[in-house]
């Protein structure tokens, strides 16, 4: 049978839990940092879990991670 290829632009940017949840980074924090407040820039921090919509698509992007 032939193997299934990793989608390389996901493998980047999603990480698999060890209880198979997906993580991810949150977005609006590169540039123009100074028209957002203190708050909204600490509650940016961090991972997030992918929505379980999506992680039925990253499933098969992902197929070893």
């Amino acid at each position: 049978m032939p193997k299934l290829k990793t989608h390389r632009g996901a493998a980047k940017r999603f990480k698999k839990t060890g209880t198979g949840k997906f993580m991810r980074n949150n977005a609006f924090r590169r540039h123009i940092l100074t028209s957002k407040t203190t708050k909204n820039k600490r509650q940016m921090r961090g991972s997030e879990e992918v929505a379980a919509v999506d992680a039925t698509k990253l499933q098969r992007m992902l197929p070893y991670k």
